[in-house]
């Protein structure tokens, strides 16, 4: 993958939804979005704001943040470093 976010955003790759819960099959329409996942790319930052995230990192983030975006088959979020609530 060659994607490169531009100055404050973050690229981000959400954990998977739970599958399972006590022996029932939770189908995809019900699952609930994760709220955490792993720093894929970021950008430079800004001249008012610099990057505290870095690639790898697990963050959370809010339920509504970000753009869904699809490469190669994969989902990922893109969102400005200001929507991340935490680094775990």
């Amino acid at each position: 993958m060659n994607i490169k976010p531009l100055a404050d955003r973050v690229l981000i790759k959400p954990a998977a939804a739970e599958e399972k819960v006590g022996g029932i099959i939770i189908p995809d329409s019900a699952k609930e979005k994760p709220l955490k996942g792993e720093v894929v790319a970021v950008g430079n930052g800004t001249k008012d704001e610099e990057m505290v995230v870095k690639k790898g990192d697990t963050v959370l983030y809010g339920k509504y943040a970000g753009t869904e975006i699809e490469l190669e088959g994969e989902k990922y979020l893109i969102m400005r470093q200001s929507d991340i609530l935490a680094i775990l």
